[in-house]
Protein backbone atom coordinates (compact mmCIF):
# COMPACT_ATOMS: atom_id res chain seq x y z
CA UNK A 1 0.00 0.00 0.00
CA UNK A 2 0.93 3.81 -0.46
CA UNK A 3 2.61 5.54 2.57
CA UNK A 4 0.65 7.59 5.09
CA UNK A 5 1.50 10.93 3.99
CA UNK A 6 2.57 13.06 7.16
CA UNK A 7 2.67 16.92 8.06
CA UNK A 8 3.87 18.66 10.63
CA UNK A 9 2.65 22.03 12.48
CA UNK A 10 4.49 24.19 14.62
CA UNK A 11 8.14 22.80 14.25
CA UNK A 12 9.72 24.55 16.30
CA UNK A 13 13.55 24.76 17.06
CA UNK A 14 15.88 22.21 17.78
CA UNK A 15 16.79 22.54 21.68
CA UNK A 16 20.84 23.11 21.90
CA UNK A 17 20.50 21.98 24.94
CA UNK A 18 18.60 18.57 25.19
CA UNK A 19 16.75 18.23 28.21
CA UNK A 20 14.87 15.12 29.96
CA UNK A 21 12.48 15.22 26.59
CA UNK A 22 15.10 15.90 24.55
CA UNK A 23 13.79 18.30 21.38
CA UNK A 24 11.15 20.26 20.77
CA UNK A 25 8.00 18.08 20.44
CA UNK A 26 7.55 17.73 16.66
CA UNK A 27 11.33 16.20 16.47
CA UNK A 28 9.96 13.64 18.96
CA UNK A 29 7.13 13.17 16.95
CA UNK A 30 8.92 13.05 13.85
CA UNK A 31 11.97 10.25 14.91
CA UNK A 32 8.30 7.85 15.94
CA UNK A 33 6.70 8.53 12.15
CA UNK A 34 10.37 8.07 10.92
CA UNK A 35 10.70 4.72 12.17
CA UNK A 36 6.98 3.14 10.71
CA UNK A 37 7.49 2.06 6.83
CA UNK A 38 4.39 2.87 6.27
CA UNK A 39 4.76 6.64 7.02
CA UNK A 40 6.69 9.41 5.02
CA UNK A 41 6.39 13.18 6.59
CA UNK A 42 5.84 15.28 3.08
CA UNK A 43 5.64 19.10 4.29
CA UNK A 44 5.80 20.71 7.62
CA UNK A 45 4.93 24.52 8.80
CA UNK A 46 6.25 27.26 11.29
CA UNK A 47 5.88 30.70 11.07
CA UNK A 48 9.67 30.65 11.38
CA UNK A 49 11.39 30.14 8.60
CA UNK A 50 14.44 28.92 9.88
CA UNK A 51 12.46 26.26 12.00
CA UNK A 52 11.22 24.81 9.44
CA UNK A 53 13.93 24.50 6.80
CA UNK A 54 16.05 23.08 10.20
CA UNK A 55 13.53 20.80 10.64
CA UNK A 56 13.36 19.64 6.97
CA UNK A 57 16.65 19.46 6.72
CA UNK A 58 16.48 17.16 9.74
CA UNK A 59 14.20 14.59 8.74
CA UNK A 60 14.45 14.92 4.80
CA UNK A 61 11.08 16.87 4.17
CA UNK A 62 10.10 17.97 1.09
CA UNK A 63 7.98 21.10 1.36
CA UNK A 64 8.14 23.67 3.97
CA UNK A 65 5.31 26.46 4.72
CA UNK A 66 5.35 29.61 6.95
CA UNK A 67 1.32 29.21 6.87
CA UNK A 68 -0.02 25.79 8.26
CA UNK A 69 -3.55 27.12 6.13
CA UNK A 70 -1.81 26.81 3.17
CA UNK A 71 0.05 23.45 3.79
CA UNK A 72 -3.65 21.72 3.92
CA UNK A 73 -4.99 23.34 1.02
CA UNK A 74 -2.31 22.10 -1.18
CA UNK A 75 -1.25 18.94 0.39
CA UNK A 76 -3.30 15.80 0.56
CA UNK A 77 -2.39 14.73 3.88
CA UNK A 78 -3.37 11.27 5.59
CA UNK A 79 -2.29 12.37 9.44
CA UNK A 80 -1.18 15.47 11.24
CA UNK A 81 0.82 16.33 13.89
CA UNK A 82 0.13 19.48 15.59
CA UNK A 83 2.72 20.88 18.28
CA UNK A 84 2.06 24.52 19.24
CA UNK A 85 1.23 25.84 22.01
CA UNK A 86 -2.49 25.33 23.77
CA UNK A 87 -4.22 28.41 22.77
CA UNK A 88 -3.83 27.64 19.03
CA UNK A 89 -5.21 23.46 19.40
CA UNK A 90 -8.52 23.99 18.95
CA UNK A 91 -9.03 25.71 15.22
CA UNK A 92 -5.93 24.22 13.73
CA UNK A 93 -7.22 20.96 15.07
CA UNK A 94 -10.68 21.82 13.37
CA UNK A 95 -8.77 23.13 10.57
CA UNK A 96 -7.19 20.30 9.71
CA UNK A 97 -10.48 17.89 10.13
CA UNK A 98 -12.47 20.36 7.59
CA UNK A 99 -9.24 20.08 5.16
CA UNK A 100 -9.81 16.04 4.96
CA UNK A 101 -7.33 14.80 7.92
CA UNK A 102 -7.60 11.60 8.34
CA UNK A 103 -5.99 11.60 11.69
CA UNK A 104 -4.55 14.60 13.75
CA UNK A 105 -2.27 13.91 16.43
CA UNK A 106 -1.90 16.65 18.99
CA UNK A 107 0.46 17.88 21.47
CA UNK A 108 -1.00 18.34 25.14
CA UNK A 109 -2.73 20.06 27.03
CA UNK A 110 -6.51 20.01 24.77
CA UNK A 111 -7.01 23.30 24.63
CA UNK A 112 -7.07 26.81 26.50
CA UNK A 113 -10.69 26.45 27.51
CA UNK A 114 -12.78 23.92 28.33
CA UNK A 115 -15.58 24.89 25.44
CA UNK A 116 -12.53 25.04 22.89
CA UNK A 117 -11.97 21.72 23.80
CA UNK A 118 -15.14 20.01 23.47
CA UNK A 119 -15.64 21.91 20.34
CA UNK A 120 -12.70 20.16 18.25
CA UNK A 121 -13.20 16.92 19.74
CA UNK A 122 -17.06 17.13 18.62
CA UNK A 123 -15.63 18.31 15.16
CA UNK A 124 -13.50 15.55 14.66
CA UNK A 125 -16.23 13.06 15.59
CA UNK A 126 -19.02 14.60 13.41
CA UNK A 127 -16.17 14.27 10.49
CA UNK A 128 -14.87 10.61 11.45
CA UNK A 129 -11.75 12.19 11.85
CA UNK A 130 -9.24 9.98 14.32
CA UNK A 131 -8.36 12.74 17.08
CA UNK A 132 -5.46 11.82 19.39
CA UNK A 133 -3.81 13.64 22.27
CA UNK A 134 0.12 13.04 23.53
CA UNK A 135 -0.39 11.95 26.89
CA UNK A 136 2.50 9.30 26.25
CA UNK A 137 2.83 8.09 29.67
CA UNK A 138 0.28 5.56 28.46
CA UNK A 139 2.99 3.81 27.17
CA UNK A 140 5.80 4.25 30.03
CA UNK A 141 7.05 0.89 31.34
CA UNK A 142 6.60 1.92 35.21
CA UNK A 143 3.29 3.31 34.47
CA UNK A 144 2.18 0.51 32.45
CA UNK A 145 3.63 -2.21 35.10
CA UNK A 146 1.55 -0.33 37.94
CA UNK A 147 -1.69 -0.89 36.40
CA UNK A 148 -0.78 -4.62 35.44
CA UNK A 149 0.01 -4.51 39.37
CA UNK A 150 -3.29 -3.40 39.99
CA UNK A 151 -4.99 -5.49 37.50
CA UNK A 152 -3.49 -8.56 39.14
CA UNK A 153 -5.19 -8.15 42.42
CA UNK A 154 -1.54 -6.90 44.04
CA UNK A 155 -3.25 -4.01 46.33
CA UNK A 156 -6.45 -5.60 46.57
CA UNK A 157 -9.35 -3.28 45.36
CA UNK A 158 -8.46 0.50 44.17
CA UNK A 159 -9.26 3.29 46.56
CA UNK A 160 -7.52 6.18 45.99
CA UNK A 161 -5.24 8.06 43.26
CA UNK A 162 -2.74 10.31 44.46
CA UNK A 163 -0.47 12.47 42.18
CA UNK A 164 2.20 15.16 42.49
CA UNK A 165 3.19 17.99 40.24
CA UNK A 166 4.49 21.70 39.33
CA UNK A 167 1.26 23.02 37.65
CA UNK A 168 -2.66 21.32 37.11
CA UNK A 169 -3.12 22.55 33.78
CA UNK A 170 0.10 21.79 31.99
CA UNK A 171 1.99 18.75 34.09
CA UNK A 172 -0.96 17.72 35.55
CA UNK A 173 -2.75 16.63 32.47
CA UNK A 174 -0.58 13.80 32.27
CA UNK A 175 -1.41 12.27 35.69
CA UNK A 176 -5.21 13.14 35.56
CA UNK A 177 -5.30 11.29 32.20
CA UNK A 178 -2.81 8.52 33.82
CA UNK A 179 -5.36 7.98 36.78
CA UNK A 180 -8.29 7.74 34.26
CA UNK A 181 -5.94 4.54 32.54
CA UNK A 182 -5.27 2.90 36.10
CA UNK A 183 -9.34 3.00 36.70
CA UNK A 184 -10.49 1.79 33.75
CA UNK A 185 -11.33 5.64 32.29
CA UNK A 186 -14.02 6.02 34.19
CA UNK A 187 -15.57 9.59 34.73
CA UNK A 188 -15.87 11.69 37.47
CA UNK A 189 -18.69 12.75 39.36
CA UNK A 190 -17.36 15.62 41.11
CA UNK A 191 -14.28 17.94 41.76
CA UNK A 192 -13.54 20.41 44.84
CA UNK A 193 -9.86 22.43 44.14
CA UNK A 194 -8.17 25.53 45.86
CA UNK A 195 -5.32 27.45 44.07
CA UNK A 196 -2.62 30.31 44.89
CA UNK A 197 -1.83 32.70 42.77
CA UNK A 198 1.08 34.22 44.42
CA UNK A 199 3.84 34.00 41.85
CA UNK A 200 2.92 34.50 38.01
CA UNK A 201 4.05 32.40 35.88
CA UNK A 202 2.92 31.15 32.01
CA UNK A 203 3.29 27.57 30.37
CA UNK A 204 3.28 27.84 26.97
CA UNK A 205 1.33 31.19 27.34
CA UNK A 206 -1.41 29.71 29.95
CA UNK A 207 -1.21 30.98 33.51
CA UNK A 208 -0.84 28.06 36.02
CA UNK A 209 -1.30 28.34 39.82
CA UNK A 210 1.56 28.63 41.76
CA UNK A 211 0.09 25.80 44.45
CA UNK A 212 -2.65 23.57 44.51
CA UNK A 213 -4.56 21.03 46.35
CA UNK A 214 -7.72 19.01 44.35
CA UNK A 215 -9.71 16.49 45.33
CA UNK A 216 -12.34 14.29 43.15
CA UNK A 217 -14.08 11.26 42.85
CA UNK A 218 -15.01 8.82 40.10
CA UNK A 219 -18.39 7.27 39.62
CA UNK A 220 -16.66 3.81 40.60
CA UNK A 221 -15.85 5.41 44.25
CA UNK A 222 -12.71 5.64 43.73
CA UNK A 223 -11.17 9.13 44.93
CA UNK A 224 -8.15 11.17 42.81
CA UNK A 225 -5.98 13.70 45.00
CA UNK A 226 -3.56 15.96 43.08
CA UNK A 227 -0.90 18.12 45.14
CA UNK A 228 0.75 21.24 43.02
CA UNK A 229 3.59 23.35 43.22
CA UNK A 230 5.58 23.38 46.57
CA UNK A 231 2.18 21.63 48.21
CA UNK A 232 3.41 18.42 45.38
CA UNK A 233 5.21 17.84 48.67
CA UNK A 234 2.37 16.03 50.31
CA UNK A 235 1.95 13.44 48.24
CA UNK A 236 5.83 12.92 47.52
CA UNK A 237 5.36 10.50 44.70
CA UNK A 238 4.29 11.29 41.29
CA UNK A 239 1.68 8.42 40.95
CA UNK A 240 0.55 6.79 44.35
CA UNK A 241 -2.09 3.90 43.72
CA UNK A 242 -3.80 3.10 47.27
CA UNK A 243 -5.68 -0.18 47.52
CA UNK A 244 -7.09 -2.50 50.16
CA UNK A 245 -4.42 -4.30 50.69
CA UNK A 246 -1.46 -2.53 49.48
CA UNK A 247 0.23 0.80 48.22
CA UNK A 248 2.07 1.25 44.63
CA UNK A 249 4.24 4.23 43.62
CA UNK A 250 5.48 5.14 40.33
CA UNK A 251 8.28 8.01 40.58
CA UNK A 252 8.75 7.83 44.44
CA UNK A 253 10.45 10.52 46.44
CA UNK A 254 13.94 8.67 46.13
CA UNK A 255 13.67 8.30 42.75
CA UNK A 256 12.44 4.81 42.21
CA UNK A 257 10.49 4.38 39.62
CA UNK A 258 8.04 1.67 40.35
CA UNK A 259 7.66 0.00 43.90
CA UNK A 260 5.39 -1.67 46.01
CA UNK A 261 4.28 -2.09 49.71
CA UNK A 262 1.74 -4.86 50.09
CA UNK A 263 -0.62 -5.36 53.45
CA UNK A 264 1.13 -6.53 56.12
CA UNK A 265 4.79 -5.48 55.04
CA UNK A 266 6.80 -2.57 56.09
CA UNK A 267 9.04 -2.56 53.60
CA UNK A 268 8.44 -1.46 49.73
CA UNK A 269 9.45 -4.14 46.71
CA UNK A 270 11.17 -2.28 44.24
CA UNK A 271 9.73 -3.40 40.68
CA UNK A 272 12.15 -4.05 37.84
CA UNK A 273 10.63 -1.49 34.85
CA UNK A 274 14.02 -2.52 32.32
CA UNK A 275 15.66 0.64 32.75
CA UNK A 276 13.04 2.85 31.93
CA UNK A 277 12.15 6.18 34.32
CA UNK A 278 9.33 8.41 34.03
CA UNK A 279 10.50 9.78 30.74
CA UNK A 280 11.86 8.40 27.71
CA UNK A 281 12.07 9.36 23.71
CA UNK A 282 10.32 5.66 23.25
CA UNK A 283 7.10 6.62 24.86
CA UNK A 284 6.18 8.89 22.32
CA UNK A 285 7.85 6.70 19.76
CA UNK A 286 5.57 3.95 20.80
CA UNK A 287 2.45 6.74 20.66
CA UNK A 288 3.32 7.51 17.19
CA UNK A 289 2.92 3.57 16.55
CA UNK A 290 -0.23 3.45 17.65
CA UNK A 291 -2.05 6.25 16.23
CA UNK A 292 -0.66 5.16 13.16
CA UNK A 293 -2.10 1.68 13.88
CA UNK A 294 -5.21 2.32 15.01
CA UNK A 295 -6.23 4.86 12.57
CA UNK A 296 -5.41 1.56 9.81
CA UNK A 297 -7.08 -0.73 12.04
CA UNK A 298 -10.18 1.14 12.72
CA UNK A 299 -9.76 1.32 16.52
CA UNK A 300 -10.32 3.36 19.71
CA UNK A 301 -6.78 4.65 20.02
CA UNK A 302 -4.87 4.51 23.52
CA UNK A 303 -4.55 8.54 23.33
CA UNK A 304 -8.33 9.31 22.10
CA UNK A 305 -9.92 12.41 22.42
CA UNK A 306 -12.57 10.69 24.83
CA UNK A 307 -9.76 10.02 27.13
CA UNK A 308 -7.90 13.80 26.92
CA UNK A 309 -11.55 14.78 27.38
CA UNK A 310 -12.28 12.78 30.64
CA UNK A 311 -8.72 14.36 32.25
CA UNK A 312 -9.53 17.46 30.78
CA UNK A 313 -13.07 18.46 32.09
CA UNK A 314 -11.35 17.52 35.63
CA UNK A 315 -8.64 20.16 35.15
CA UNK A 316 -10.96 22.79 34.68
CA UNK A 317 -13.48 21.88 37.05
CA UNK A 318 -10.76 21.92 39.95
CA UNK A 319 -10.22 25.73 38.42
CA UNK A 320 -14.44 26.22 38.68
CA UNK A 321 -14.47 24.79 41.79
CA UNK A 322 -11.85 27.43 42.87
CA UNK A 323 -13.55 30.19 41.74
CA UNK A 324 -16.92 29.41 43.34
CA UNK A 325 -15.55 27.95 46.41
CA UNK A 326 -17.71 25.01 46.39
CA UNK A 327 -17.87 21.01 45.12
CA UNK A 328 -18.61 21.12 41.15
CA UNK A 329 -20.76 18.56 40.13
CA UNK A 330 -20.04 17.07 36.13
CA UNK A 331 -20.59 17.21 33.44
CA UNK A 332 -19.14 20.75 33.48
CA UNK A 333 -20.76 23.28 32.67
CA UNK A 334 -18.28 26.03 31.24
CA UNK A 335 -16.57 27.22 28.61
CA UNK A 336 -13.70 29.37 29.81
CA UNK A 337 -10.52 28.69 31.24
CA UNK A 338 -11.40 29.52 35.02
CA UNK A 339 -8.04 30.06 36.37
CA UNK A 340 -7.32 32.41 33.70
CA UNK A 341 -10.41 33.92 33.87
CA UNK A 342 -9.86 34.72 37.78
CA UNK A 343 -6.60 36.20 36.91
CA UNK A 344 -8.32 38.74 34.03
CA UNK A 345 -10.82 40.11 36.34
CA UNK A 346 -7.98 40.76 39.39
CA UNK A 347 -9.96 38.25 41.48
CA UNK A 348 -6.58 36.03 41.23
CA UNK A 349 -3.46 38.61 41.85
CA UNK A 350 0.45 37.91 42.37
CA UNK A 351 1.78 39.24 45.56
CA UNK A 352 4.12 42.08 45.76
CA UNK A 353 7.10 42.88 47.20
Amino acid sequence: MDKLKVGIIGTGSRKKKPGPTGFAMAYRHAEGYRRLPNCEIVACADIVRENAEEFAKAFDVPRIYLDYREMLEKEELDIVSICTWPHLHAQMVMDCAQAGVRAIHCEKPMADTWGNSKRMAEECERRGVQLTFNHQRRFGKPFRMARELLKAGEIGELVRLEGACGNLYDYGTHYVDMFGFYNDETPAEWVMGQVDYSVEKLVFGMPVETHGVFLWRYKNGVFGLMCTGDAAEAVGAHNRLIGTDGVIEVGAADGTPLRIKRKGSSSWEVIDTEGEGLHGPGYIERAIADVVESLLEGREPELSARKALNATEIIFAAYESARRRAKVNLPLDIEDNPLKSMIESGELTPRTG
